[in-house]
């Protein structure tokens, strides 16, 4: 059975533990501690409690792992990758491994190359762009120390017990910090947009598509038409009938405002006058309510007293 490693463990949840310890019968209670010794027993700590789930020393403790390249030439549906591996050994090893581009396209890695180091030959389902992110999702096995000593005499007085310091305590004594791993750090993760190409149709393509699929745009002209750089001017007639549209659009436009603003103010008070009539009416129902149920409560006291 294969066993997924946690980097944590979960919160309020329970999780599996594979140990390395002694022969135990399944549902055996146990309990973990850490820092519990013959001598010094002021700052121990209960790590976990659990039971025994069964005895099995062929168990699979794996991890997930993400492996990432990108291509650095493109062929029809042939590519060759780089940054995934650094050497021919690791390709070797996942070599008919499944690849898939952030894209959705999907590969399988052929072949090593001899340069750069790491590179290998993979094919996909369609062409891939110079710009696609290849990643790799594989798992790794975990191996599970395979070490205990039993304790017997921990509740001894003659000879006190102490077990191995921990490496905390031990970085507590000498000051010590905890190293930080700058690739284990998370990052947060910065994507340019990608910009595609726009769409080109040929003519020849053009000219068999109907017309209303036919692409309806008009080349860019270098230099100005005459009709939009020529200078109108109107005729005495013509501007004064501008004029006059103008000024029965002004005079629509008012009329339109001084009507959305009485309507608006009617609306208002019609909501006024139905917030007191929907107040007379729930004060209504609450009264008669109050009266219906003193009633219920007489005859119910009758009942009983019968």
């Amino acid at each position: 059975m294969r066993q997924r490693m946690l980097k944590y463990t979960p919160e309020h949840m329970h999780c599996h533990a594979t140990f390395y310890g002694p022969l135990a019968p399944p549902n055996t209670t146990f309990i973990a501690t850490q820092g519990a010794t013959a001598t010094k027993t002021s700052s121990f700590r209960i790590v976990a409690t659990g039971v025994v789930l069964g005895l099995d020393k062929t168990v699979d403790v794996v991890k997930k792992l993400k492996l990432t390249g990108t291509p650095y030439k493109i062929f029809k549906n042939t590519a060759f990758l780089k940054g995934m591996f650094s050497s021919i050994l690791e390709v070797s090893k996942f070599e008919g491994a499944m690849i898939k581009t952030v894209s959705g396209i999907r590969g399988q890695i052929k072949r090593a190359l001899s340069a750069p180091a790491g590179a290998f030959r993979a094919s996909f389902e369609d062409k891939i762009q110079i710009s696609d992110i290849v990643f790799l999702r594989c798992w790794v096995s975990v191996e599970v120390p395979r070490f205990y000593a039993p304790v017997i005499n921990l509740l001894s007085k003659d000879k006190a017990w102490s077990g191995m310091r921990t490496v905390g305590e031990l970085r507590r004594e000498r000051g010590e910090m905890i190293p930080v791993k700058q690739d284990s750090i998370y990052k947060e993760i910065e994507r340019r947009a990608k910009v595609f190409r726009p769409l080109a149709v040929s003519k020849s393509l053009q000219k068999e598509l109907p017309f209303k699929t036919k692409p309806k745009v008009e080349n860019k002209r270098k230099k100005q038409l005459y009709t939009t750089k020529r200078a109108v001017v109107s005729e005495p007639g013509e501007r004064r009938l501008t004029s006059l549209m103008q000024q029965l659009l002004t005079a629509q436009k008012e009329s339109d405002k001084k009507k959305l603003e009485k309507k608006k103010k009617e609306k208002e008070k019609y909501l006024a006058e139905q917030a007191k009539v929907d107040a007379k009416k729930g004060a209504r129902a609450k009264e008669q309510r109050k009266v219906f149920y003193q009633k219920n409560a007489k005859k119910d006291k009758a009942a009983q007293e019968d």
